[in-house]
Formats: structure tokens, C-alpha cells, sequence
């Protein structure tokens, strides 16, 4: 926990969708490590570091609401993509108005949450630049980029068109609003990650929630 951070995130609406509902979408009740991850990879990463998620600290309340999305039937095929690739003539494309379906959506509204998170050094580290195996560099820039708003693309709650606000937190840490019915819940199973090494296998882990905070266990007891 040496280079760790705390970084503040929030948004209108958000959707952590639960890989068990096949068509319509169901998000659980708060943020997964594996969108935490993604949010600090979308303001800092390099291959370098990789980001591990410690806690999730629930700032608003657990609410609801129901939306209806239009979504697409079908993605395009791979089979598709590689012969654009070598045909220059070949047409890909997909028409929303023929693939258009329309799904209901059960998301979470007005959600704030804060993410404390540190970064480890990976072995392709210092392959190009030999200041790179610095974690002090790496976190100084996280922190300088975190501050002044930037990102290498918009970090999002879940779905992309659900947008994240973030604030580095240094100092004073902000006050949660949870209500006390809701501060201590077993959520059940939760999402991890995905292993991108073992055949995109998802791993998950038991999330409990303690006064608001999820400890969010180590990477290697999930990932044995």
C-alpha cells in the first residue's frame, strides 16, 4: 500500500451488469472491482503497472430505476472483420434500424463511490525505458493526471454511456450518505475479474459490505 491512492467517482446513473442475466440488463447493487479497474486505467496505464483494487466505500445511497436501451441483435462476426481486413472493397457494416432491439434495463441511479487502489510493477517494465520500473514515477503521474482532470479516454460507470466524474482524494475523505439500513449487506457473489489469461474465464469472489466498505480481497487468492 505504499503507492496507493484513493480516487473519488460519481455519475448520474450506472449499470454493473450481472453476468447471469442473458438478455436483460441487471446491475448489482454497486460497483465491481474489475469498473474500479477500469476507471484508473481509462485516467493512468501503461503495461508496466497494473492496478489492484483494495476497498469500495459506498458514499450514496442504493437506488434503482428502470430504463428501456436501444441495443443492437447481433455484433458484427469476426468471420466479417477479417475479410475487411484483406478485401480494401469489402462493405462492413450494420444498420441499427434493422438490428435495432429495445431492452429493459434495471440500473443504479445517483452513485458515488470511493476507490482505494494501488498498482503493482509487471515484468515488462523497463523493456524501453529503464525509469520505468520507478513505482514513484508512475504514481506521480497518476496523481498529476487524476488531478488535473485528465484521461486517456472517458472512464464510465459500468456501460459507456453512463459517464464517471473523479476527484484524487488526499486529505479530508468525503462523507458517505449511505442510510444505516443499508450500511452492513452480504451482496452475494460479485464479479472480480475476468482472466484474460485462462480462455476470458470470470472470476468471483463474496462481497460483503461492513459499514459502508467492501474489502475487496487480494488479486492472487481469487485468481490461485
Amino acid at each position: 500500500m505504499a503507492f496507493g491512492i484513493k480516487l473519488k467517482v460519481w455519475g448520474d446513473y450506472a449499470c454493473f451488469t450481472r453476468p447471469e442475466m442473458k438478455v436483460e440488463r441487471v446491475s448489482y447493487d454497486v460497483i465491481t472491482p474489475s469498473a474500479a479497474r477500469g476507471i484508473l486505467e481509462a485516467i493512468y496505464w501503461k503495461p508496466s503497472i497494473t492496478w489492484r483494487i483494495d476497498k469500495i466505500h459506498v458514499l450514496k445511497p442504493i437506488r434503482f430505476t428502470n430504463v428501456r436501451r436501444n441495443e443492437l441483435e447481433h455484433k458484427i462476426s469476426v468471420v466479417n472483420v477479417k475479410t475487411a481486413m484483406k478485401d480494401p472493397e469489402y462493405k462492413l457494416e450494420t444498420f441499427i434500424e434493422d438490428e435495432r432491439q429495445q431492452r429493459a434495463g434495471l440500473i443504479l441511479k445517483d452513485v458515488a463511490y470511493l476507490i482505494y487502489a494501488h498498482f503493482e510493477i509487471t515484468d515488462k517494465a523497463g523493456k524501453d525505458d529503464p525509469t520505468d520500473v520507478k513505482p514513484e514515477k508512475h504514481l506521480e503521474i497518476f496523481k498529476r493526471r487524476a488531478m488535473a482532470g485528465q484521461c486517456f479516454n472517458q472512464p464510465y460507470l459500468g456501460t459507456r454511456e453512463f459517464s464517471a466524474n473523479f476527484s484524487l482524494i488526499e486529505d479530508k475523505l468525503p462523507e458517505s450518505e449511505l442510510p444505516q439500513d443499508q450500511r452492513n449487506k452480504d451482496l452475494g457473489w460479485m464479479l472480480y475479474d475476468i482472466d484474460f489469461d485462462h480462455n476470458m474465464e470470470a472470476r468471483f469472489f463474496r462481497a460483503k459490505m461492513k459499514d459502508g466498505v467492501i474489502d475487496v480481497p487480494p488479486y492472487k487468492e481469487v485468481f490461485k
